[in-house]
């Protein structure tokens, strides 16, 4: 039996249409699973220009979770969810975060809106015994100078990551999450793209590489997996030792 085979499986990535939660999404397709993700651009095409996509094989669907209006009203083309994985976030640099409009803003993407997936899809998770997955970051257990809000929304989903993987355990659901450290992402960019800063911030992690989306989605597939059966309300720290320090 090979644990990791997803066939027959649905799998839904909020947030799968770059980075992280693409290359999460990918790695459930390879393994068989019916993908769809969810992104904010109108259709897939209008990602052929992002280095970090590839929406080949996915089903993709257009919907705002930042407003929960329209997670409550989404109609999606699947009567069954096995995973639901919320890997959505932004991200405000420049200071803006320290202002309460860009505050609320961030927060409410992503925090607000984990709630509002889960609450959306709780009933087709419970049906299927199914598994949530939690992106959150390795920033949820740091200061970050500059991004209070990403910051806070960060720690948050690490806390209702465990809230939700008691409540819903009782339902038949396991609510799990993953903390990535840095991941070359569009949202990491302003370190990544600055070799100075790049240099500075590889010093501090003992492998000695920035992490991919690979890498994070190592962790998804075992936190939904058979192999992960008696794993609840855990955030995973996959960040390459970086908080070892």
């Amino acid at each position: 039996m090979n644990e990791l085979d997803f066939s027959g499986k649905t799998v839904l990535v909020v947030g799968g249409s770059s980075g992280i939660g693409n290359g999460i999404a990918q790695a459930f397709r390879a393994r068989g699973a019916e993908v769809h993700v969810w992104g904010t651009r109108p259709g897939a095409a209008d990602y052929a220009d992002s280095p970090d996509s590839d929406l080949q094989g996915l089903h993709y669907a257009r919907v705002d979770v930042g407003d929960a209006a329209a997670v409550a009203a989404a109609a999606p083309p699947f009567a069954r969810l096995d995973v639901l994985v919320c890997a959505q976030g932004i991200v405000r640099y420049r200071r803006e975060e320290f202002k309460v409009d860009a505050f609320r803003e961030v927060v409410n993407v992503n925090l607000v809106s984990l709630m509002a997936c889960g609450d959306r899809f709780h009933g087709m998770l419970a049906r299927a015994g199914g598994s949530m997955i939690i992106v959150s970051s390795a920033a949820a257990f740091h200061s970050t100078v500059g991004t209070p809000a990403y910051n806070a929304s960060k720690t948050g989903a690490y806390g209702l990551t465990r809230t939700l993987g008691e409540a819903w355990a009782r339902d038949g659901i396991r609510v799990n999450g993953i903390a990535p450290g840095l991941v070359a992402t569009k949202l990491t960019r302003v370190t990544t793209d600055h070799p100075d800063r790049l240099e500075s911030a590889l010093r501090k992690i003992p492998l000695g590489r920035l992490g991919t989306p690979a890498d994070m989605a190592g962790a998804a597939l075992f936190l939904a997996s058979p192999l992960a059966a008696y794993v609840l309300g855990q955030t995973l720290l996959v960040d390459g030792g970086l908080l070892l320090a």
